[in-house]
C-alpha cells in the first residue's frame, strides 16, 4: 500500500506532527506578538518572511490531523496564558536538552565535557518539572493522543488567525 492509499497514520509519525505543530504554534504566535517592535526594515522583512512560511507549514501539516490514529473522545478545554506560557518553557527546555546532547558528541576538552553533562542535567530536570506541571494541570495530555492533537489544531487555528 503507497503512502497516498494510506488512511491511518503511524503513531510515531503521529508524533512527530504533534511536536512540529505544537513548537511552530506557539513560534508563531511569538513572531506576530514581536514584529510590531521591529524598526529595522530589513528584519522586519525576514519576520514576515517566517511568518508566511511559518503559516504555510501549520497550515500543510494540520491536514495530516484527520490521519492520526483513533482514539477516545474528549473534549479539550480552552488555553489560557498559563499553557502557553507552560508550553513555551517546554519546548525551551526540550530544545536545551537536545542541542546539550548534539554539543557534548562535539566536545573534546573534558572540562568542557562535564559542564556540558551539568547544564544537560538541569536542562532534563528543568524538561521533568515543567511536563509535570503541565500534565498535572490539564495542559499537556501526553496519555491522550486525541486530546493532545486536538490542542494542537487549537493553538494552530489561535496561531494563524493573530494579527
Amino acid at each position: 500500500m503507497s503512502l497516498e492509499e494510506r488512511k491511518t497514520l503511524a503513531w510515531h509519525e503521529t508524533l512527530e506532527i504533534h511536536e512540529l505543530v505544537a513548537a511552530q504554534s506557539t513560534g508563531l504566535m511569538k513572531l506576530k506578538k514581536s514584529i510590531g517592535k521591529m524598526n529595522d526594515a530589513e528584519l522586519r522583512r525576514i519576520y514576515k518572511q517566517a511568518i508566511g512560511d511559518t503559516e504555510l507549514n501549520l497550515n500543510e501539516l494540520i491536514r495530516f490531523y484527520p490521519s492520526a490514529p483513533s482514539v477516545s473522545e474528549r473534549e479539550e478545554s480552552e488555553r489560557e496564558d498559563t499553557g502557553f506560557y507552560a508550553g513555551e518553557l517546554l519546548m525551551f527546555s526540550k530544545t536545551l536538552v537536545r542541542t546539550y546532547a548534539g554539543a557534548i558528541t562535539e566536545t573534546a576538552t573534558p572540562v568542557l565535557r562535564k559542564t556540558l553533562i551539568n547544564q544537560l542535567l538541569r536542562s532534563i530536570h528543568c524538561h521533568e518539572r515543567i511536563f509535570n506541571y503541565m500534565h498535572k494541570k490539564g495542559l499537556y495530555p501526553a496519555y491522550d493522543l486525541e486530546a493532545l492533537l486536538n490542542h494542537d489544531l487549537q493553538n494552530a487555528k489561535k496561531a494563524l488567525e493573530m494579527k
